[in-house]
């Protein structure tokens, strides 16, 4: 299992760079939006399901987001991605390689291996029993924005770059000089002599 944990893990890293030589975003930054993300969807399906539950157990789901807000505020949030991407920087500048890549190998493939065997009976369960689209494409999502996310979170990103996309839009976009001011007509209504 850890040889398909490394070769997962390469095959991460090689997108995450390409993404970076694409937009000059590193994987630092890319975890950032993809933990926004899975936070909504978590509290999307809470919210989805949260008026059908009796009134006891709306209240232990509402103290445990509460509590999962609160633990997201001191840990996720309160590192800026700034800082997250100097850290990365530092470290691959060093010639050291991410700790993640040792230290989260047992929760990584944890995460993969349910991301893997729960897509089955995700898909059976789907389409025999009809089960509600929300309980299903909200909860097996959640597992799998984790598996990526950890996978992210152990990748070395590049130098700083700028980006081939931006270099792209400066390209095409038109230059923000003010246009050149004439000195009289043009030069096609000008009689040439």
């Amino acid at each position: 299992m850890f040889g398909i944990d490394s070769a997962t893990l390469d095959l991460t890293e090689w997108f995450c760079r390409r993404f970076q030589l694409l937009t000059g975003r590193t994987n630092v930054w890319l975890a950032a939006q993809l933990t926004n993300l899975s936070v909504i969807v978590y509290f999307v399906w809470v919210a989805t399901y949260f008026q059908q539950l009796p009134p006891v157990a709306r209240a232990a789901v509402g103290l445990f987001c509460a509590g999962v807000f609160y633990v997201l505020s001191q840990t996720v949030f309160k590192v800026s991605i700034e800082s997250g991407e100097n850290n990365a920087y530092r470290r691959v500048a060093k010639g050291l390689r991410n700790p993640r890549r040792i230290r989260d190998a047992p929760l990584r493939i944890s995460f993969l291996t349910l991301s893997v065997i729960g897509f089955y009976p995700f898909l059976i369960v789907y389409i025999n029993l009809r089960v509600r689209v929300a309980l299903l494409s909200l909860g097996y999502p959640l597992i799998v924005l984790t598996t990526i996310v950890l996978y992210v979170l152990a990748c070395d990103p590049l130098p700083p770059c700028a980006g081939k996309v931006r270099e792209w839009f400066r390209a095409f976009a038109p230059s923000r000089r003010p246009a050149p001011e004439s000195t009289g007509g043009s030069a096609w209504l000008t009689p040439s002599r």
